[in-house]
């Protein structure tokens, strides 16, 4: 295992348990995926620059533009959430209510 897998894998871990432990608002649990995407994105990228190969070049291209689109609809969701319930805290957010 490499230097760089290491790290990126480290990093990937280090969101996956933000993402668990710190869920109180639902603004650090759109942070912690974001940095989770970004250790994927890395990762991925530093892969297909292994490969030299350009046939791999659009994936990581793909990969976060599906990351913009998911930070997108989070903050949508972040200020839907905070104009219903008047604060972020997942918590208090229950999806039974009308």
């Amino acid at each position: 295992m490499t230097i760089t897998l290491t790290v990126f894998s480290l990093m990937f871990i280090l969101g996956l348990l933000g993402l668990t432990f710190h869920r109180t608002h639902l603004l650090s649990a759109l942070l912690c995926l974001e940095g989770m995407m970004l250790a994927i994105f890395m990762a991925f990228s530093l892969w297909v620059l292994q490969m030299n190969s350009e046939n791999f070049s659009s994936p990581p291209l793909l990969l976060l533009t599906f990351s913009a689109c998911e930070a997108s609809i989070g903050l949508a969701l972040l200020v839907a959430t905070t104009r219903t319930h008047g604060s972020d805290r997942i918590d208090t957010l229950n999806l039974l209510q009308c």
